[in-house]
């Protein structure tokens, strides 16, 4: 499904340079839920964004479904990233104004679905991810944070990507609703085939996942194969 192969990333120039990501290589099957540790600065967030072609890598290649996205023209990354992505949040990025449903029906606007379809589907997805009700018609302002990160996981699931990419997801929750956001992910990966990877600093909410890929100082360290196992 994806595979990196000794990509970098750095910013600046001269004696200025700062590499965020260096020389990572790694393969992530299809369906396989992962989680990438690392304290902040370790270069987790950057290689989610070259994961999610949102930055090209300064060497490197990343292969997606054997194509290398780092070759894509600028029109190719948008119908990648609108097809193949799926991106959640810290800070959820819900549209304010929107309710529950037009925030999950707007990622197939994009790409031409149909409004009766796009309306059925967001209904169906926010089902899925168990908001249901009223709460289907309400702003992001009258939904708690771990409401609002449900829409923004059924948003996500919007367009059926291939990969779901979250960048610390459960930051702003507590305990107990992490651990739902999390199983809610896992049970995704295995339902749908989803391949999700997960960004996080915290130990119990990497040992959930079905491998833990450790960062620091932008370098791949090593992997833990078995759910549950605790991540150090």
């Amino acid at each position: 499904m994806l595979e990196a192969r000794e990509v970098t990333k750095s910013f600046g120039s001269g004696d200025a340079i700062v590499s965020a990501v260096r020389g990572v290589t790694m393969t992530i099957a299809d369906g396989e839920f992962v989680a990438i540790v690392g304290r902040s600065g370790s270069g987790k967030t950057t290689l989610m964004s070259l994961l999610g072609a949102l930055e090209r890598p300064t060497s490197g290649l990343i292969f997606v479904d054997g194509q290398d996205i780092t070759q894509l023209s600028p029109g190719e990354l948008v119908r990648y990233r609108g097809r193949k992505i799926g991106l959640v949040f810290q800070s959820y990025n819900l549209v304010p104004n929107l309710t529950s449903t037009e925030n999950v029906m707007l990622p197939m606007e994009f790409i031409g679905v149909a409004m009766a379809e796009r309306r059925n589907r967001a209904r169906q997805l926010l089902e899925q991810v168990e908001l249901t009700g009223a709460k289907q018609q309400r702003k992001p302002a009258r939904l708690s944070g771990g409401e609002q990160q449900r829409v923004a996981i059924a948003r996500a699931l919007a367009n059926q990507p291939s990969i779901v990419l979250a960048d610390e997801p459960t930051g702003n929750l507590d305990s107990q609703t992490s651990s739902a956001i999390i199983g809610l992910l896992r049970g995704l990966s295995r339902s749908e085939g989803t391949t999700i990877i997960l960004v996080t600093h915290d130990a119990t909410i990497a040992g959930q996942a079905d491998r833990v890929l450790y960062l620091r100082d932008g370098q791949l360290l090593r992997a833990t194969r078995a759910a549950g196992e605790d991540a150090r």
